[in-house]
């Protein structure tokens, strides 16, 4: 039996005859060693092979050297930034559209070429891009992000390249002049409603600053927010000095509201492991300063402002005062269980809200289709051709920014017709399930089309479409987060913000994930609670 067995593991080995890293190691130690020594150390020297080859390609595996060293080796630096509405940062060139331009991207052009390697742009969503670079997908983020006592907690930053000031922008010739109206009670009544940048240094001004007569919205880009502001949905926007000045002019409706108010320093950040590409970017920085070069860019730009003068004073990186250590663990998680509630609501009712509708609505569109008059019968499937291929941000796009419906309707009334037309096709599906002799049959009775379907087809297609349906309910509650480019700030949304402002992405995923699951579980057990009761219902009428 031992002999067999040895026989067939050596046929075993030798079965591939292509070579590989250790077809002829393995095949030595099928012939010197006996049976399950063989095993064990084939097994083994498979695993260590193949853990060599994973250390070897994965993705953000750092040289021996540092990262200093890994990126002049790969003779190129990837930075993170975000060309929405990005400019003056970072923005499509309007000369050559498929390159991008901005302060940023030149002065990111010269760090690279002080360190001998080529830069590259890595597009990403603004308040997400931190997330990027723990993923080992870029080697540095460079995109206005502020200096903060918990970003440089948790990361690398270097000594700054700008001093910014946040601008509020308001309607021309309003009643808003300066920030100091905005304590002033609200003609109308009501609250100011004042847009920001989701996560930026703005939106924790104004929601720290702006007391209780200020309600804070929160736009995923910042040309989002003074496009509502232009359309008259909002009162104002408080942005960053440099994407007021640069898109003023393209937004003549608004004006510069009095005085910057507020200032800190953008730094570019970097993993904790990085430090000596960290040093190497500072002493980039310190001779752009040095040569003017750095005051030309931002000249160039028309964003250079007296204050710049004072990065002279840094000769090196911002480091958080001593003694401060961030939250961690559920201690942060607890801190911010209000808020997780809140957004968790948000999501709870924009679900509750359109699936309904959506049920109802993708209802009478299948009945249309199948059932309608002939003219009817086009006009149902071009719908829902029509809504099926156009994404729903952009519905939700049309719906706010277009027709300028107020966020909670457009974000239920967008959820609604995009759902509608996937739940018209499985009530589509449904109907013809049915044999085509209960129709008959329930029309040789006497019955009218519209009572037999009412009566005996429609009954019987919502038992058929379950599941489901009930499958659509469930991913809807993820899908609300589309709703966060309306200005809702939904669970998924709430969760970037949180891990973006405190570094807690770990412990706000997990507790996100539990509260998704909280409202899912449920709707798969009446699910399945359901099929088994009409099941039941069924096997009693055919008894």
């Amino acid at each position: 039996m031992e002999e067999d067995s040895g026989a067939s593991e050596s046929d075993a080995c030798e079965e591939d005859p292509r070579p590989s890293l250790g077809a002829a190691t393995c095949a030595g130690l099928v012939r010197s060693t006996p049976s399950p020594i063989r095993r064990a150390r084939c097994v083994g020297f498979g695993l260590y092979c193949l853990l060599i080859m994973v250390w070897i390609t994965a993705p953000g595996a750092v040289a021996v050297g540092g990262a200093l060293e890994r990126v002049r080796a790969a003779g190129r630096i990837v930075y993170g930034s975000d060309m929405e509405g990005g400019g003056p940062y970072a923005f499509p060139d309007p000369t050559a559209p498929r390159e991008t331009t901005g302060f940023e991207v030149e002065i990111m052009a010269q760090l690279a070429a002080d360190l001998g390697v080529r830069p590259v742009f890595s597009q990403g969503q603004w308040d997400k891009l931190l997330q990027v670079l723990d993923s080992g997908r870029t080697d540095l983020v460079l995109n206005g992000y502020e200096w903060t006592e918990s970003r440089a907690s948790g990361y690398l930053a270097t000594r700054p390249y700008y001093v910014y000031q946040l601008q509020l922008m308001a309607p021309r010739g309003g009643v808003i002049g300066s920030w100091a109206d905005l304590a002033k009670p609200r003609p109308g009544g009501g609250r100011w409603k004042v847009g920001v940048l989701v996560g930026s240094a703005a939106d924790e001004f104004a929601a720290r600053q702006g007391g209780p007569q200020v309600e804070v919205v929160r736009f995923d880009g910042a040309t989002d927010a003074m496009t509502a502001v232009q359309n008259g949905q909002y009162d104002a926007t408080l942005q960053d000095l440099p994407a007021a000045l640069f898109y003023r002019e393209r937004y003549p409706a608004l004006e510069l509201a009095g005085p910057p108010v507020s200032r800190g320093y953008y730094v570019i950040y970097l993993r904790k492991s990085d430090e000596d590409l960290r040093d190497a970017l500072d002493r980039g920085i310190g001779r752009m300063i040095a040569s003017g070069t750095l005051e030309s860019i931002l000249r160039k730009y028309g964003i250079w402002t007296e204050s710049q003068r004072d990065l002279t004073k840094f000769q090196g990186p911002l480091e958080p005062a001593a003694g401060v250590r961030p939250e961690r663990g559920w201690a942060l998680v607890a801190r911010y269980k209000t808020v997780l509630l809140d957004a968790t609501l948000v999501t709870i009712g924009l679900s509750l809200g359109s699936m309904p509708l959506a049920m109802a609505l993708g209802l009478v569109i299948a009945l249309a289709g199948l059932h309608g008059p002939a003219v009817v019968r086009p006009l149902a499937r071009g719908y829902v051709e029509l809504i099926r291929g156009t994404p729903l941000m952009l519905q939700l796009f049309v719906l706010f920014y277009l027709l300028r419906l107020p966020p909670w309707v457009a974000g239920v009334a967008g959820l609604a017709i995009n759902y509608s037309a996937y739940e018209a096709e499985i009530y589509r599906a449904g109907l013809q399930a049915i044999p085509i002799g209960q129709m008959e049959a329930a029309l040789a009775l006497g019955m009218s089309r519209a009572t037999a379907l009412r009566r005996v087809i429609i009954p019987q297609a919502v038992r058929i479409v379950i599941p489901p349906v009930t499958n659509d309910f469930i991913a809807l509650f993820k899908d609300t987060s589309v709703c966060s480019v309306i200005t809702l700030v939904e669970l998924t949304k709430e969760y970037s913000i949180l891990a973006n402002s405190t570094g807690g992405a770990i412990e706000f995923a997990l507790a996100v994930a539990v509260l998704y699951l909280l409202m899912s579980v449920p709707l798969s057990w009446f699910s399945r609670w359901s099929e088994a009761r009409l099941g039941r219902s069924r096997e009693g009428v055919v008894a």
